[in-house]
This record gives C-alpha cells, sequence and structure tokens, in this order.
C-alpha cells in the first residue's frame, strides 16, 4: 500500500524524531534518516528542502505532542487550578521516569542550534514560550496576588525537573518536583480583597 505525501512526511517525521532524540540531531544524517523511513533522500528532500526544514519541522511536531500531553493532563484533573499544575507536572515527572527520557526535546535542540535564525531554535523557543504562557493562565485562575512571579517559579521547577531528570534520573533531584510545585501553590499570597 502506498502512502500519500502527507502519510509519508508524517511517517519520516515519526522516524527522524526518533533518531535525532537519540542519537542528536547533528549526529543524525539526512541518509540515516531517508534509509531507516524507508524512502529514496529525493523523496526526503522533495518533503523537507533541507536538514534544518527537517530539523524544524520535527521540534514543532515536539512542540505540538507537548501541548496535547500538557493540556490532557491539565483538563484530566477538573476543574481546580491548583489541581492542573499538579497534574501537568506529574505528567512531566512520568515522561522523566519512562525509561526512555534522555532530556527535554526542546533544550537538546537550543544546545544544539543556538542560532536564533534557524528553524530548529525558533520552534524550540515558540515550545518554551507557550510552555510558559500556559503555566501562567493557570496561576492568573488561582486568585494570587502575583500570578506572574508564581509562574514563573514554577517554570524553574519545570525546566530543573527536565535537566535533573536527564543528569540524575527520576530518583535524583526530580523526584522533589511535585513536593516543591504543592509548596509553591500552598505559600503564595491571596490576591488581596477588591483587586
Amino acid at each position: 500500500m502506498q502512502r500519500t505525501a502527507a502519510e509519508t512526511r508524517s511517517h519520516v517525521l515519526r522516524v527522524a524524531g526518533d533518531l535525532f532524540y537519540l542519537r542528536g540531531i547533528r549526529a543524525t544524517g539526512v541518509d540515516l534518516v531517508a534509509a531507516e523511513a524507508g524512502v529514496a533522500p529525493t523523496t526526503l528532500y522533495r518533503l523537507f528542502a533541507s536538514k534544518d526544514d527537517l530539523v524544524g519541522s520535527y521540534v514543532e511536531r515536539a512542540d505540538l505532542d507537548f501541548r496535547e500531553r500538557f493540556t490532557a493532563a491539565a483538563e484530566g484533573a477538573g476543574p481546580d487550578p491548583r489541581d492542573r499544575i499538579v497534574a501537568v507536572f506529574d505528567s512531566i515527572f512520568a515522561e522523566v521516569s519512562s525509561g526512555t527520557f534522555r532530556g527535554c526535546e526542546f533544550h537538546l535542540a537550543l544546545a544544539e542550534f543556538p542560532e536564533p535564525e534557524l528553524p530548529a531554535h525558533r520552534n524550540a523557543l515558540t515550545a518554551k514560550s507557550w510552555t510558559r504562557q500556559r503555566i501562567r493562565e493557570l496561576t492568573d485562575a488561582l486568585g494570587v496576588e502575583d500570578p506572574a512571579e508564581l509562574a514563573d517559579h514554577l517554570v524553574l521547577v519545570l525546566e530543573g525537573l527536565h535537566a535533573s531528570g536527564q543528569s540524575f534520573g527520576p530518583n535524583g533531584p526530580a523526584q522533589r518536583a511535585r513536593g516543591l510545585v504543592e509548596g509553591l501553590l500552598s505559600t503564595a499570597a491571596p490576591r488581596p480583597t477588591g483587586s
């Protein structure tokens, strides 16, 4: 059965994503991606204008996948914004504990592509900015005095969860993330009455 161009593109992106995540983006050549995906290099270049385009598309797809997981965790926790925030961190800790975690895809892309003009860099920053904004929306719903400060503290915990999970695994400092989140939520000053 022959794939459509859209199905082939999706298949190549999935294969490329697995290879990039396991081996490193710069260490993985386009020829290897084509071979592992079972497509000719010319087909790959018809779908993606360059390796930069392929990598940018991989990071964009990783962002969309992360957004789905984040949203599912938050919405699955019910209407309480505290429960939603904790559920998001529980979901991320589950990824860190998965046995296949080797780091945050966006951190890895930013480390390999520090040049701001490259699609991988731009798309990784877009992913990080979206996450920060969503956490800010959740803290806005809490009714605390300084939701922006609380959101930034939570983002720092999230970034630390990813980084320490990569370095030390789930049994290292990452296992303390939930406690930190609960502590930040319980000590956040309520919004003054009438504001």
